[in-house]
């Protein structure tokens, strides 16, 4: 009779943990769902799986910067240690909530800070979870991240190539897309700059050519590189303008 009674105390007891970790759980805040998700990234350095299993629905659906998709199997099974020699953290900032009965979704910046060997990377990323409360539960069924665009470093003069075939001088000129659309290359104290149909893109503007080597360009704040096309003779015969791995060409006029 004593141990049936011990064990029947033990069972009521469990029973009001589980009990009171289901109620807790289904008066989730914001502010937790934001501890958990803080959580699944300190958790990416160890590769723990645990946080990403717990608050991962089964039929969920994430879909990363890079453009995959995951399944909750594969999303796991990616979540793997930080290789020897690299170390690095997570942080979540700027974060916009809404909680809507059952439904909660988390928009948020995340920064990152790698270190390789040493080395200092930097990354900055956006996401958007959705929370899903089912049997009490808080998962995430939905989650969805790109990564913002930076700009690449202006290359130092020492990296450039100093020669007639990379000059300043021999890129100057105008290039034409079709009849009435053309793009003008003019220097200014040996910068480059670009004009369009006349109209000058100003430097406040942010359409300096800034070198990211010796035959690479960028625009400050603007996706895509500038490139000059060299015939079989070494002189430039084209401006291209690389979008998203796709060449729009400029053919010279003069």
């Amino acid at each position: 009779m004593k141990l049936a009674f011990l064990f029947l105390l033990v069972t009521c007891h469990m029973s009001l943990v589980t009990a009171s970790a289901a109620a807790s759980d289904e008066s989730a805040t914001p502010q937790e769902l934001l501890r958990r998700t803080q959580q699944l990234y300190d958790s990416l350095v160890t590769g723990d799986q645990t946080p990403w299993k717990k608050y991962f629905a089964d039929d969920c659906t994430f879909s990363d910067e890079k453009g995959r998709t995951f399944d909750k199997t594969k999303l796991v099974a990616d979540i793997t240690p930080l290789p020897k020699g690299y170390s690095g953290a997570i942080k979540i900032e700027n974060v916009i909530s809404r909680m809507i009965g059952d439904t909660a979704v988390l928009s948020y910046d995340l920064n990152e800070t790698e270190t390789i060997f040493g080395q200092e990377l930097h990354a900055r990323y956006h996401v958007t979870d959705t929370w899903l409360r089912r049997n009490g539960n808080w998962q995430i069924l939905a989650s969805q991240a790109h990564r913002y665009y930076e700009d690449p470093a202006v290359a130092d003069s020492s990296q450039l190539l100093n020669s007639a075939q990379h000059s300043t001088a021999d890129r100057v000129g105008v290039y034409e897309l079709t009849p009435g659309q053309t793009r003008i290359v003019t220097a200014e104290n040996g910068k480059l700059f670009i004009e369009r149909n006349g109209k000058k893109e100003e430097l406040n503007k942010k359409q300096q050519l800034l070198p990211e080597s010796s035959d690479l360009f960028f625009r400050k704040g603007v996706e895509g590189r500038i490139l000059f096309h060299y015939d079989a003779n070494g002189k430039i015969d084209a401006l291209i303008d690389r979008r998203n791995n796709e060449d729009v060409i400029w053919r010279r006029l003069k």
